[in-house]
């Protein structure tokens, strides 16, 4: 009876685990990748518009990513910032370390539960005859649809909107190119084209789940029946 317990307390932790995996995976992306920030230098014209050569830009974004994800003292390499522009990015490293974090333990949640059930420690249990991850996607794949819609609708309101909840009460994030040149090379377009990154990953992950935990199933189906 306390197997039985434990096989299902685990299976749906799973669930959760796999969801947060796929989010936190999907916003990793534009991140991580950092030659998705440096096509845009030529791809919005930014030596054109600013003036600074391609390794000047290169090397203000590189800066500011390096405090965010390493922890190095925050600079914005020769371009200019004001105490209010680095206190906005030490507000958006608490939301980038939080990713992370969240990135590593689902991750060591649900490879543990996988090696667990692998040595038959334990047993993912298979609601309807569909996989853990299946009931995850369904559930990501609600995100990106619904976020992908209002900013669609309107992507001005939709930027607003989500630094209001992420930094509530702040202005900071309102940045003047006079005293926060940083602002300059990381136009509103760039911050689009990160979402539409994030949620057509998360939604090509979720899709593709959903279809193979569809045609495993059958299989499943099949040698549960044999057997």
């Amino acid at each position: 009876m306390k197997k039985k317990i434990l096989n299902h307390s685990l299976t749906i932790l799973l669930i959760f685990s796999l969801i947060i995996l796929m989010i936190t995976v999907s916003i990793g992306l534009p991140i991580y990748f950092r030659p998705f920030y440096y096509m845009h230098i030529n791809v919005l014209d930014m030596v054109e518009n600013t003036g600074w050569s391609f390794d000047v830009i290169k090397g203000a974004y590189d800066e500011v990513l390096d405090y965010l994800i390493f922890n190095t003292p925050f600079g914005t390499g020769e371009l200019k910032y004001s105490s209010e522009g680095a206190s906005h990015f030490a507000d958006c490293k608490v939301l980038f370390d939080l990713n992370f974090w969240c990135l590593i333990i689902s991750l060591t949640i649900t490879l543990t539960i996988y090696f667990l059930n692998k040595f038959k420690l334990i047993e993912i249990k298979r609601y309807f005859k569909f996989h853990p991850i299946f009931y995850s996607s369904i559930i990501a794949i609600l995100i990106p649809l619904v976020v992908g819609i209002l900013a669609s609708i309107d992507f001005d309101r939709a930027f607003e909107v989500f630094h209001a909840i992420f930094f509530p009460g702040k202005d900071n994030w309102l940045f003047d190119p006079r005293t926060d040149q940083i602002i300059l090379v990381m136009p509103q377009d760039f911050f689009m084209n990160c979402a539409i990154l994030i949620g057509s990953s998360l939604l090509l992950l979720t899709v593709t789940s959903i279809v193979l935990s569809i045609i495993f199933r059958h299989k499943y189906s099949k040698k549960t029946t044999i057997l």
